[in-house]
């Protein structure tokens, strides 16, 4: 069976943490920032844990080294 390559998009905008959870950036952040409240633009300012049933699928079919 061939070695899994990691998708190249997915090393970009996820990590994992050291417990083995992913890491995600907030979205709705790129453009038109202007039409969005102040408090939305704040809250979304940093990274996130991603919720264990999305989490799980980006580890199965993205990330499939990553442990």
């Amino acid at each position: 069976m061939p070695k899994l390559k990691t998708k190249s998009g997915a090393k970009k905008r996820f990590r994992l943490t050291a417990t083995g959870k992913v890491r995600r950036n907030y979205a709705c952040k790129r453009h038109m920032l202007r039409r969005r409240p102040q408090k939305m633009i704040r809250s979304a300012r940093g990274t996130t844990i991603m919720c264990d049933a999305d989490a799980k699928i980006v580890k199965r079919n993205f990330l499939p080294n990553a442990h």
